[in-house]
């Protein structure tokens, strides 16, 4: 994900307008301790991002650029059931594993489970996208989910490599191929790059959700 290739009418809106334009998340969402106390050791990482969905919490990727994570509807019904018992809840990696080449199993290919990889795209000029800058975190499922890659998506796909080399797609460009409801979900203007994501901690137990190439953005504290 390269936070300059692809961006269009946002190069002016800098750290200090998404921490005006975004509402204080609750502790439990951005703040470690809090966090655990609420969803436990180990991590209930499923119902943990149902809630950072529902919230429309941000997170903060490069050090300020304010991404509002957005789950497809069937990844948050998925995630939900997961959350209560009812399926094998995400991993997020220990902190010796902050690079999604260092995973067990790493293959350079388009292959996502729900689990250990999830499918997802960087979307840019959403204009209801908390955090005011217009940026959304879209994640989905694998397989059937009328929000889910689309079959040139995967064709294509070399999300290990950088950005400018890639094809970002507009949303007339996502209908065409399948992703039908994409303008009415995020706006007439809206377009973005698809990318594979992974979950890990850090040193801090600070939980990061990391895109193939590196770039990644842990939950947001917005003063």
């Amino acid at each position: 994900m390269n936070f300059v290739a692809g961006v269009a009418g946002t190069a002016g809106r800098g750290q200090a307008t998404a921490r005006c334009a975004t509402a204080l998340a609750p502790e439990r969402l951005h703040d470690p301790t809090a966090r655990d106390e609420v969803y436990g050791q180990p991590l209930n990482a499923a119902k943990y991002l149902v809630d950072l969905h529902d919230a429309k919490a941000p997170f903060d990727f490069c050090g300020g650029m304010m991404f509002q994570l957005v789950l497809s509807d069937r990844l948050r019904d998925h995630l939900a059931q997961v959350g209560q018992g009812e399926g094998k809840q995400p991993v997020v990696f220990d902190s010796f594993k902050p690079r999604m080449f260092m995973t067990p199993g790493y293959k350079k290919d388009a292959a996502a489970d729900n689990v250990n990889i999830f499918h997802g795209r960087e979307i840019r000029q959403v204009p209801h996208a908390t955090g005011g800058m217009g940026f959304v975190l879209h994640l989905s499922m694998a397989e059937g989910d009328p929000e889910g890659w689309t079959p040139q998506e995967i064709q294509e796909y070399d999300g290990w490599g950088h950005d400018s080399g890639r094809t970002w797609r507009d949303g007339e460009r996502w209908e065409q191929e399948g992703f039908k409801s994409f303008r009415n979900k995020f706006g007439e203007k809206a377009f973005g790059l698809h990318h594979r994501f992974y979950l890990h901690f850090d040193f801090m137990n600070r939980f990061w959700l990391s895109g193939e190439d590196g770039c990644e953005g842990h939950p947001a504290r917005v003063p």
